[in-house]
């Protein structure tokens, strides 16, 4: 039988680094280590943990994780960083315990890559956590055009501009656990560090910690600061009347941002056809009137998701990028092809 352990103390991992995990436990790192009787079992960030042994996050010390508490959710993606060998193309735990995915866009250099947002709502959609579109450089280029395309989909999105307002961003983020991707360029780096004040520091103490490689190239859990004169989510002091992020820190926590610097892409191949195509509400209720066994593609002219099409009930572009998804769901994309 193994321990029970009912003295550990719970913490939240926020980053994973060769074998050593960087634990929040009320704000306090611990540097911690598998316990041998967790088996196999992986930790990634995002899980909540039981720790024994030395908590107290003192330079040298090291805890051990005993248990990992049940996931509430689970974002994954098919590496396909290397498809010349098995290992480049397996099934990997981004993060755990997220409430939302924040896809990261800029509207003009580099310009929207709708084909990108398209995966990234998959693999939201199949984990169960909400979407948010984040429209960045609104000051070069209106979002219009990207709303049209998701215009069937109700996504919920906000604009930011350089130095401008943060406030609606702020609130989507509050309370919450929320993951955030993009694209080099897009300014996502930016965000975090405006949302986040210390985020550089930070990260580089989870390096010390974990006395690894860089975690740049890793996801790290960031705390959002809490703004002075709001009550957040949970009874958290939040954002002031103000409506701006960049000042008013209170000291307290309203929330996690897991930035993911060395995740560009997420591919699909761990996801099943039917989920890739609850991938795409706007198309997904059109399928009651396929063939049996209708496989989607179109090659027998007789799917009902060409029907909708040509009724006017559905974008063409979305059912192309469906498509697109679908055909290379086996295997790596085809050039270019998230990028569109």
């Amino acid at each position: 039988m193994r321990p029970r352990h009912e003295g550990a103390e719970e913490g939240f991992v926020v980053a994973v680094d060769r074998g050593r995990y960087t634990i929040d436990i009320s704000g306090r790192p611990v540097t911690a280590m598998r316990a041998r009787e967790l088996g196999r079992r992986g930790v990634v960030v995002g899980d909540r943990v039981a720790l024994v042994g030395d908590v107290s996050g003192a330079p040298g010390s090291l805890a051990r994780i005993v248990r990992i508490e049940e996931r509430g959710s689970v974002l994954m993606r098919t590496a396909d960083d290397d498809d010349t060998t098995p290992e480049g193309r397996v099934e990997r735990v981004v993060v755990a315990n997220a409430d939302q995915l924040v896809i990261v866009s800029a509207l003009a250099d580099p310009p929207p890559r709708t084909g990108f947002i398209d995966r990234c709502l998959v693999a939201a959609y199949d984990a169960e956590i909400d979407p948010l579109l984040c429209l960045t450089k609104a000051d070069l280029a209106g979002p219009q055009e990207v709303l049209d395309y998701y215009a069937e989909l109700d996504l919920p999105y906000v604009l930011t501009r350089p130095d401008g307002d943060l406030g609606p961003l702020y609130e989507r983020l509050a309370g919450l656990v929320s993951v955030m991707v993009g694209h080099s360029g897009v300014g996502k780096s930016t965000l975090v560090n405006r949302l986040v004040p210390d985020a550089d520091r930070r990260v580089g103490l989870v390096s010390a910690i974990g006395k690894g490689r860089h975690t740049s190239t890793s996801a790290v859990a960031l705390p959002l600061p809490a703004r002075s004169g709001r009550t957040g989510r949970g009874g958290r002091t939040g954002r002031g009347s103000d409506g701006g992020v960049d000042g008013g820190v209170d000291g307290g926590v309203d929330g996690w941002i897991i930035d993911t610097p060395g995740i560009r892409s997420f591919g699909l191949a761990h996801v099943s056809a039917e989920s890739l195509l609850h991938g795409f509400p706007d198309l997904v209720q059109a399928s009651v009137n396929c063939p049996p066994n209708c496989d989607h593609t179109g090659s027998a002219g007789t799917c009902g998701l060409d029907a909708l099409v040509a009724a006017g009930g559905a974008d063409p572009r979305r059912l192309a990028s469906y498509r697109r998804l679908l055909a290379s769901k086996e295997g790596a994309p085809a050039p270019g092809e998230e990028f569109q």
